[in-house]
């Protein structure tokens, strides 16, 4: 391919939108181009990296007998509405009618959309297990799109779907999607890590997601520093290294003391030389939306004051379909009398759940329910009584690894893939059934398996990049090799220009031919943007020498190579990557 033929255009600096590395370069190279926020066309380049994952993602799952279907976008609310995500998946699916005033909405998942085209097909357990697939668009109504592709409105995602007699036959299919993945993403040549994970809305027990390790990645991950352990610190267990304790003894008489002014805990521990950690805050969430009528009211939770609150894990806890909101402070002060800050789980009607990391702390400080005003010497089962003691706090580093080997540290990810085991979650919903070795009706086990196609090209760029610009691996690469053509109206250098490429595309090597009329240095400028593996620089005076400049994307390596021993030396260094 020529540049002169191509519409390709670069720039030298990026818009100010564009805040990460990646988006910047994508940008500048002319990979994408905005029509709208979180709305993008694929340049040339882009869409030649896309297919090359999207071909690897096919072998793969083809490799495992997987069979690829393409379902519509526009999904009516109908099968929605089956299984009540018409309303549980909020704002970000965009909803419309058409102009018979029958509401539609655009796929941001295809959960229900599968279960529909499976339901009347599937009779028998003879039928199953049966893995579908599909590569296609999605689109999700972010409330604020950022960082190009990484959170855009439209993306591609590579979906699928599979159907079991039983939960041990999902696990198994389960099992061969996550080595599927595996195998897709060192093929790309990535460092990916594989993490325990929140179902969220799709459902489920089980899920894992795969994250492209990134500086700039908006995923925390939790991991062993001696196993291969790895968790998404929204699920992370946490463990602290020596069990915590504090102001043990006897139970001392409760007492009130003074605060003014002490709404933080960092002012109320410098204030009574007591460290964050051995004091107590108590915060307010509402378990209303969706639960029963004796779960609507609002509980308590207690952590150490330099903890974090983990409303996954209290979501996850009490079975609750999204994460519980905080009260607000006028809320706060209705239901205690007090406003945040000068409130704790004394004298409070409501259930109060303690993290366990306070399951051995006496005489403890909180906020006393009067604005301005702490108890010292609180003692749960004198005082107040504890609802329930479970892990709801958020993970640090240095917390002891679940799997008891070495300690957690944190790390930065981008989320590319995610998978779930379902179970019968939409099947039961939408009364997809087979008869069973017994002639029985069962409900149909599933599991569900995306991966953010237009996402993990720009997690690569992201992972992969230097001042220069991209470091594209071997398998993502638009092209392998990019020539720089210094003088495309030289006849004798075209010459070499079309025998060197002829000689590389024999070997299925293919070749970016810059033949603009532009300056060397804006050529090279260029080539290192794109970043392309291998970079030819042929000129007048080398092809008068016989030589080509042969250059190492990924390592900066230069070396003058006689023109016939170019092939080879292009060769070594891709087999190399």
């Amino acid at each position: 391919m020529k540049w002169s033929k191509t519409h390709l255009h670069t720039l030298r600096e990026a818009p100010s939108d564009a805040e990460i590395t990646s988006h910047q370069l994508f940008i500048r190279g002319g990979y994408i181009k905005k029509l709208a926020p979180g709305i993008y066309t694929y340049g040339v380049m882009a869409l030649r990296s896309i297919r090359k994952l999207e071909k690897i993602i096919r072998e793969e799952l083809d490799n495992i007998e997987c069979s690829e279907v393409l379902m519509p976008m526009v999904q009516p609310a109908e099968i929605w509405k089956e299984t009540h995500r018409w309303s549980e998946m909020g704002d970000g699916l965009l909803k419309f009618k058409n102009r018979n005033d029958h509401e539609f909405c655009l796929g941001a998942t295809h959960e229900e959309a599968i279960t529909d085209y499976i339901r009347h097909d599937l009779k028998s357990y003879k039928n199953l297990p049966m893995i579908i697939y599909q590569i296609q668009t999605k689109f999700r109504d972010e409330i604020r799109p950022r960082f190009g592709l990484m959170r855009g409105r439209e993306f591609i995602m590579k979906d699928a779907y599979s159907f079991d007699i039983d939960k041990e036959a999902a696990l198994q299919s389960y099992d061969k999607m996550h080595a599927a993945y595996v195998n897709i993403f060192n093929r790309l040549g990535l460092d990916f890590r594989v993490v325990k994970a929140d179902s969220g809305s799709i459902g489920g027990d089980t899920s894992e997601e795969f994250h492209v390790l990134a500086e700039s990645g908006e995923d925390q991950l939790m991991v062993s520093t001696e196993s291969d352990f790895a968790a998404n610190l929204e699920v992370c267990p946490a463990i602290d290294p020596v069990e915590a304790s504090y102001g043990g003894g006897e139970a001392l008489p409760l007492e009130e003391f003074p605060t003014p002014g002490l709404k933080t805990i960092a002012s109320l521990s410098e204030s009574v030389k007591i460290d964050q950690k051995n004091l107590v805050k108590t915060m307010f969430f509402s378990l209303s939306e969706g639960l029963e009528d004796d779960k609507s009211k609002p509980i308590a939770v207690l952590l150490r004051g330099d903890d974090e609150v983990n409303p996954i894990k209290i979501k996850n806890h009490l079975g609750l379909s999204n994460p519980p909101l905080l009260l607000t402070e006028t809320e706060v002060q209705t239901l205690t009398g007090a406003l945040p800050g000068s409130c704790g789980p004394v004298g409070l009607d409501i259930p109060v759940y303690s993290d366990n990391g306070l399951k051995n702390y006496k005489n403890f400080t909180v906020g006393a329910n009067k604005n301005d005003v702490h108890l010292k010497n609180v003692n749960a089962g004198r005082d107040f009584q504890v609802t329930e003691y479970a892990d709801l706090r958020f993970a640090k580093s240095g917390d002891k690894s679940p799997d008891s080997k070495g300690v957690l540290k944190a790390i930065r990810g981008i989320e590319v893939g995610h998978i779930f085991y379902l179970g019968t979650k939409y099947s039961k919903a939408m009364k997809a059934q087979v008869l069973d070795q017994n002639g029985k009706a069962k409900t149909i086990e599933m599991g569900c398996y995306g991966l953010g196609v237009s996402r993990t090209i720009q997690a690569a760029v992201e992972q992969k990049n230097d001042s220069d610009g991209i470091i594209w691996s071997k398998a993502l690469a638009p092209f392998h090799v990019h020539i720089c053509n210094l003088d495309p109206k030289d006849s004798s250098v075209n010459s070499v220009v079309e025998s060197i490429t002829s000689d590389l595309e024999k070997k299925n090597i293919e070749v970016f031919i810059d033949d603009r009329k532009e300056r060397p240095g804006v050529k090279f400028k260029d080539a290192d943007l794109l970043g392309f593996p291998v970079r030819l620089t042929i000129g007048g005076k080398g092809v008068k020498e016989g030589t080509v400049d042969v250059v190492n994307r990924s390592t900066g390596n230069k070396k003058q190579v006689e023109i016939n021993n170019v092939s080879i030396e292009v060769e070594e260094i891709l087999n190399s990557l």
